[in-house]
C-alpha cells in the first residue's frame, strides 16, 4: 500500500476531536452536487449520508435530530423511503 493511500495512525487521529472527525466523515459520505442525480436512488450512499449525519447531531447533544437522521437512513436501507423527484425536472422554464 503506497503511503497515500495508507490510514492515519491512531496518533494522528488523536489531534482531532470526536466531533471534528465525525464532520469529516460526514462530508467525506455526502452526496455532492455533481454526483446528486447519479446517487439520488443509491441506498447505501443516502443511509451512509444519513448515519454519518446522525452521528454529528448525537456527539453535539441533539439526540432528535439524531434520531431524525437515523430513521431516514433506516428507511433507505428497509425501502420504505424513496428519493423526491428533482425540483428542477418538471418546472416550466420561461
Amino acid at each position: 500500500m503506497s503511503q497515500s493511500t495508507q490510514l492515519p495512525k491512531t496518533s494522528q487521529l488523536n489531534e482531532f476531536s470526536t466531533l471534528e472527525l465525525a464532520q469529516a466523515l460526514m462530508e467525506r459520505l455526502s452526496i455532492s452536487p455533481d454526483d446528486w442525480h447519479r446517487l439520488k436512488s443509491n441506498r447505501n450512499s443516502r443511509a451512509n449520508e444519513q448515519i454519518a449525519a446522525a452521528l454529528v447531531y448525537l456527539l453535539k447533544n441533539q439526540p432528535q435530530e439524531a434520531l431524525a437522521r437515523l430513521e431516514q437512513a433506516v428507511g433507505w436501507l428497509d425501502r420504505s423511503i424513496s428519493a423526491p423527484p428533482c425540483p428542477s425536472h418538471g418546472e416550466n422554464k420561461k
